[in-house]
C-alpha cells in the first residue's frame, strides 16, 4: 500500500512539475515575441524617421507608392468594366454655340429666355442665335424677330432636324439645292452647324424676297409654295410667331405658351415642302408641284 502511495505521489509531483515548465516557457515565449515585435516596430519607426528626413528618400517612396495605388486603381477599374479613356480638351467649349445672357443687350436677353421657355430649349445657345439674328438682320436689312419666327416655325429650335424632303438645320434649307452657299462655311456638313445654317438662310430668304417683290410672297416661295395656290398657313404662323416675339422684345408680357406652338408638327417629322426658297428657277419646285401641294397639306 505504501508502494502504490508513493508511485501516485510521484505522479502528482510530476505532473505539477511538468505544468509548471510549460508555463514558464509559454510566458517566455510571449515575453520574447512581445518584446521581437516591439523591437521591430522601434526599427521601422527609426527607417521611417530617417526616410522622411532625407528629400531623395522621401520622393522615392512617394513614386513607389503612387505608383502602387495606379496599379490598384487600374487593376480595380479593369476588374469592374468601366475603364474610360482620359480625354482634355479645353478648347472644347469654344465648338459650342452658346452665349452669356449677361453679354446681351436686355432686349435680347429677355427674348432669349422667352424662346428657351417656350421651346424647352437651353436659354445660352438661344441667346447665341438670337445675337447673331440681330448682327446679321441688320446687315440684311430684315427684322431678327422674323429671322427667329422662321427657326421656330421651321425647326423649333432644332439644329439636326431634317425634313422628310431633305431640308435641313435650323432654317430647314435644303442643303443640295442650296450647296455652293454652303462652301464659304467649309462644305454642306455646315448646314448643321447652327450659325452657318441661319446665315446660309437668311441669304436664302432674301433672294426670295427679293424675286418675289414683297415679305409674305417672298415666305410663300421660301417654303416652296411658288407654284401652288396655298401654303398651309404657312406665312400666317410665321407673322404670328414673329408678332409673338416682338411684343417681348418690346417688354410687352407674352405667355411662353401664348397661341398653338409655331412649329406644328415639328420640322424633323414634318413632310416639309419641297426647298426653302424653292422657286420656278429651281430644278426641284418646278420638277414635281403636286408633290409639294400634298407635302404642305401634311
Amino acid at each position: 500500500m505504501q508502494v502504490l502511495a508513493l508511485l501516485r505521489h510521484a505522479q502528482r509531483a510530476t505532473a505539477k512539475s511538468l505544468s509548471v515548465f510549460a508555463g514558464d516557457v509559454a510566458r517566455g515565449l510571449l515575453e520574447v515575441g512581445h518584446n521581437t515585435l516591439a523591437l521591430v516596430g522601434l526599427a521601422a519607426v527609426a527607417v521611417l524617421v530617417f526616410a522622411l528626413g532625407r528629400a531623395d528618400v522621401r520622393g522615392k517612396l512617394e513614386v513607389v507608392a503612387l505608383e502602387w495605388l495606379e496599379t490598384r486603381q487600374e487593376a480595380r477599374e479593369q476588374a469592374s468594366g468601366i475603364v474610360e479613356e482620359k480625354v482634355v480638351e479645353p478648347e472644347a467649349s469654344t465648338r459650342a454655340t452658346a452665349a452669356d445672357l449677361k453679354e446681351l443687350t436686355r432686349q435680347q436677353a429677355t427674348l432669349a429666355v422667352w424662346i428657351a421657355r417656350r421651346y424647352q430649349v437651353a436659354p445660352e445657345p438661344i441667346g447665341a442665335l438670337v445675337q447673331e439674328a440681330w448682327s446679321i438682320g441688320q446687315r440684311a436689312s430684315l427684322d431678327p424677330t422674323l429671322i427667329l419666327a422662321i427657326m421656330a416655325v421651321e425647326s423649333s429650335f432644332n439644329p439636326f432636324a431634317q425634313s422628310a424632303v431633305g431640308a435641313q438645320g435650323l432654317m430647314q434649307v435644303m442643303t443640295r439645292v442650296h450647296d455652293d452657299k454652303y462652301t464659304a462655311y467649309g462644305g454642306t456638313h455646315a448646314a448643321f452647324d447652327p450659325i452657318s445654317n441661319l446665315r446660309v438662310g437668311v441669304a436664302v430668304l432674301k433672294e426670295c424676297i427679293s424675286r418675289a417683290g414683297s415679305l409674305q410672297e417672298g415666305l410663300r416661295h421660301y417654303v416652296g409654295a411658288a407654284l401652288i395656290e396655298g401654303d398651309g398657313g404657312y406665312v400666317n404662323r410665321v407673322m404670328a410667331e414673329q408678332a409673338h416675339m416682338r411684343n417681348v422684345a418690346d417688354g410687352k408680357h407674352v405667355p411662353p405658351n401664348a397661341g398653338t406652338p409655331a412649329a406644328t408638327p415639328p420640322a424633323a417629322a414634318r413632310d416639309a415642302v419641297a426647298p426653302a426658297a424653292a422657286t420656278p428657277d429651281t430644278p426641284t419646285a418646278a420638277a414635281n408641284p403636286t408633290a409639294e401641294r400634298l407635302a404642305l397639306l401634311h
